[in-house]
C-alpha cells in the first residue's frame, strides 16, 4: 500500500470505506464528542485519579445510544482508552487482546552486561 505525504493511505478500499461509515455513524449519536479528557488518561495519571475519571466515563457511557457500536469496535480494533463503557484491561479480560493493556506487565528478560562477570 502506498502512502500520501502526510501519512494516510493513498488508496481507500472497501473495507475501510464501510468501516469509515459504520464509525462515523455511530459516532454522531455520541455523547463523549468533546469529552475527550474523560476517555483517555493524561500523562503519568495516578490510579486514584484514573478510577475518578473512568467513573464518570463510565456514568456518560451509561446513557449513551452509541455504547454498544463504541465497545464493539474498541474491541475489534484492540483501542486504548475507555469505550463504551471499557477500560482496556475490562476487554483484555473479556477476551478482547490489545497489545499492552494497562496493569498487566510484560515480563522483561534482561540479555546479560558484556563486562558482567554474572549470569542472568
Amino acid at each position: 500500500m502506498s502512502y500520501t505525504s502526510e501519512g494516510y493511505p493513498s488508496e481507500i478500499t472497501l473495507e475501510t470505506l464501510r468501516l469509515l461509515v459504520q464509525l462515523t455513524k455511530w459516532r454522531d449519536q455520541s455523547k463523549c464528542v468533546g469529552k475527550r479528557n474523560l476517555f483517555f488518561a493524561p500523562n503519568s495519571e495516578r490510579p486514584q485519579a484514573r478510577i475518578r475519571r473512568e467513573n464518570k466515563a463510565g456514568t456518560l457511557c451509561k446513557s449513551c445510544p452509541a455504547m454498544i457500536d463504541c465497545r464493539q469496535f474498541a474491541r475489534e480494533n484492540h483501542e486504548y482508552g475507555f469505550w463504551g463503557g471499557e477500560n482496556e484491561e475490562q476487554r483484555h479480560l473479556a477476551g478482547y487482546k490489545v497489545i499492552a493493556p494497562i496493569g498487566i506487565r510484560a515480563k522483561v528478560i534482561r540479555p546479560p552486561h558484556e563486562n558482567s562477570e554474572c549470569d542472568y
